[in-house]
């Protein structure tokens, strides 16, 4: 499967920690560096980290060095020290700052539980692994809770812990990576196992219009037309 375009786009931040969710967030970062993004790891501090699978991460930089500026995107994964601890709470910060900076952040499972204990997620609509996981937070967004895959509201992009090929999607498109039919393709495929979805996210994208060559001959000298002369198209 070929990628996404061959430019680069800007720089995304994958936050990790110990405890973090190794499955949730591979889509989601595989297709962003497809797509012309950098994804860089950020950690609490430059010490590696361990995932709930056991593997180990040295973070590309610490949290303290990382800045809204400088990124198109916050990803925020689950972690059993969401739920266990106050150790993560400097991320959920760390979002608030970008929301207020208007860079898009995504949070799934347990960092969504993070950011509704920091408030993040009483007036946004939202979604999370259940409604009762996260009112065992004590927060007051509930009314706002959304039963779906997935939810994009604004710059939050909000989903469940078993939900990470629909989180991918989310932020495919509010990246650009994928749009309309292309991205549609990109979930059937990934989610439905659909080969149908394979032929159209494989098929060529149509080249845009170029310059048209020069046929070498000089050109005859002739009157400019009327629609040249006036700016309007031939015929109006």
């Amino acid at each position: 499967m070929t990628s996404t375009t061959p430019h680069r786009r800007g720089t995304v931040h994958l936050a990790v920690y110990d405890s973090f969710a190794d499955w949730e967030t591979g889509h989601t970062t595989a297709w962003l560096a497809r797509g012309g993004y950098e994804v860089r790891t950020v950690g609490p501090t430059t010490d590696p980290v361990t995932t709930i699978g056991g593997l180990r991460i040295t973070p590309d930089m610490a949290l303290a060095d990382l800045f809204a500026d400088d990124s198109a995107l916050l990803v925020l994964t689950g972690a059993d020290l969401w739920d266990t601890t106050d150790e993560l709470a400097p991320f959920a910060a760390k979002a608030r700052a970008f929301l207020d900076a208007g860079v898009p952040v995504a949070a799934i499972c347990g960092a969504t539980a993070g950011l509704a204990r920091a408030g993040l997620l009483d007036d946004r609509p939202h979604t999370s692994s259940a409604a009762v996981y996260l009112e065992a937070t004590g927060y007051r967004g509930g009314a706002h809770y959304v039963e779906a895959d997935a939810v994009t509201a604004g710059d939050l992009i909000t989903a469940g812990s078993t939900e990470p090929v629909a989180l991918a999607r989310e932020v495919l498109g509010r990246l650009g990576v994928f749009e309309g039919e292309r991205l549609d393709a990109w979930y059937r495929l990934f989610h439905d196992s659909d080969p149908a979805a394979y032929a159209l996210l494989n098929a060529e994208e149509p080249e845009e219009p170029g310059e048209p060559e020069a046929s070498g001959e000089p050109e005859a000298s002739e009157e400019p037309k009327a629609s040249e002369s006036s700016g309007k198209p031939e015929g109006a």
